[in-house]
């Protein structure tokens, strides 16, 4: 039986949209075109840290789940949820899609946690408030003549060893259950349903960066998925992500119609990896980046369909970092030559991600705001601890007690099966600091981090909430002209 609303089918029934320019989009071959069969490149962002939370994000250690009991113990419910509710408000608001529109993008990719749609102590009902948040994202959105792409990010047990996919674990749960399997199917249904012949949706993206370690399992998914969406609603195009974080189609042997599918094209060179050189365009790194993105669209290619690029971007250093702005322009011209790469295959693409404490976004907090002045010496800590892995640079100040530890632990597994467990990409190192850095000691520091909220009142809780306000924050100048650029350049 498929999950309902609140007991209420009538309560996620579609509704019509305001008066936008705004048209249905659809697969055409290669492309993707309007009702008027005008080709269409989408070109964004992500709203990511918003409803689904992620720590390198917003500052907090492990992942949201943990984040949200840990500060419900400590606040009590009503406290946590109102600052919960404040900090989703503040975080995209028409100022926010006013700005996001003036750069000439034209796409926003919206992640969202099941868990504003599913309790899992009540499985079988779908939460309203899911629909709240989301109809409130694609209001706004309408107003500024931008598409929403709706982003499944975190399913039950987890699609992905990841915390992003916000199970608790280093496992992928969800391959392993078919009930989750089935809810996920049964939500998607239901949100179908409810944005049926809404031109503002330019599609749904099932479910972000998959990670089924028997392949097949995902494509068998991929095309019950496909079935059910259609028979609700028959014209939404679906983008569908690669195997191992979207990065692997080597399984994939057909294609679903009006489906765009999907890499996500992270440059190690717009990272800070110890020992390696910075970009400064050399005929060699141009060709690094060309070769990585062509092996991951090589599917794409090989089928005749159109290629979304649904992750990417390099991050940025701290101002107080040394050669900070020697990085600052090796990063971006990185991207740039990203963006002429994509350009040249008319990719559509959204950049990871819109808003977030410094590491990475278009727009950040301010270092003089109340909430990181609050939590600074926090995220000062975790990343000195390396318990993030993404927003965390440099993990040497922990090299003495991980080092002997994750060595002696070497020496009792067989050298032949180090690299058994999936993904094979990912070292014995990795796996390792995965399960006890990124699961273990991250949900102990979540509860220290919650204690900085302790005894705040609601008005603190608002100031606090505030500081992810548009107006509050800072624009990334340099990244933004770069998108800028390049939302001018195409031509479609």
């Amino acid at each position: 039986m498929a999950p309902h609303a609140n007991g209420d089918t009538q309560s996620v029934q579609p509704r019509e949209p305001a008066t936008s320019t705004l048209k249905m989009l659809h697969v055409s071959g290669t492309d993707i075109v309007d009702s008027d069969g005008q080709k269409v490149i989408l070109k964004g962002s992500a709203l990511a840290g918003f409803l689904n939370m992620e720590n390198f994000i917003t500052g907090y250690s492990g992942h949201e789940h943990e984040y949200r009991q840990a500060m419900t113990e400590v606040l009590g419910r009503e406290k946590a949820e109102f600052f919960f509710d404040r900090l989703a408000h503040y975080f995209f608001t028409e100022a926010d899609a006013e700005f996001f529109a003036s750069l000439g993008l034209n796409c926003i990719r919206v992640p969202f946690n099941y868990r504003h749609f599913i309790d899992d102590a009540n499985p079988h009902t779908i939460k309203k408030s899911g629909f709240e948040r989301l109809d409130r994202i694609v209001r706004i959105c309408e107003q500024y003549n931008l598409y929403v792409i709706l982003d499944l990010h975190a399913v039950p047990g987890g699609q992905n060893q990841d915390w992003h996919s916000d199970s608790g674990l280093s496992r992928a749960l969800f391959w392993e259950f078919e009930l989750f399997q089935e809810q996920v199917i049964n939500l998607w249904t239901v949100i179908a349903a409810h944005y049926v012949n809404n031109p503002v949706i330019a599609g749904y993206n099932p479910l972000n960066e998959p990670a089924d370690p028997q392949h097949t399992r995902l494509l068998n998914w991929y095309d019950r998925i496909e079935k059910a969406i259609r028979t609700v609603d028959p014209d939404h195009i679906l983008y569908i992500d690669g195997n191992t974080y979207a990065m692997d189609f080597t399984s994939f042997d057909h294609v679903l119609p009006n489906t765009v599918y999907a890499c996500h094209d992270y440059a190690m060179l717009g990272f800070p990896i110890p020992g390696q050189a910075p970009y400064t365009g050399t005929e060699e790194q141009k060709t690094k980046l060309r070769r990585q993105f062509d092996r991951k669209v090589q599917f794409m290619r090989d089928w005749n369909v159109p290629i979304w690029n649904g992750e990417f971007g390099p991050v940025y250093p701290k101002p107080s970092e040394v050669d900070a702005d020697a990085t600052n322009r090796a990063r971006l011209a990185m991207l740039t030559e990203q963006l002429k790469i994509y350009r040249e295959s008319n990719v559509s693409w959204n950049i990871w991600l819109y808003k977030d404490i410094g590491y990475q976004g278009m727009v950040h907090l301010d270092p003089e705001s109340p909430y990181m002045k609050l939590i600074m010496g926090f995220v000062e800590k975790k990343q000195a601890l390396g318990l993030d892995f993404w927003g965390c640079t440099d993990k040497d100040g922990v090299k003495e007690i991980y080092q002997p530890f994750i060595q002696g632990l070497k020496d009792m597994v067989p050298a032949h099966l180090q690299k058994k467990k999936y993904p094979p990409v990912w070292t014995f190192d990795r796996q390792v600091e995965r399960v006890v850095r990124e699961c273990l000691m991250s949900e102990y520091m979540v509860w220290e981090f919650a204690e900085l909220f302790e005894g705040k009142t609601k008005e603190e809780l608002e100031a606090l909430a505030k500081s992810f306000s548009f107006e509050a924050c800072v624009k990334r100048d340099g990244l933004n002209a770069v998108l800028r650029h390049d939302a001018e350049a195409v031509d479609v």
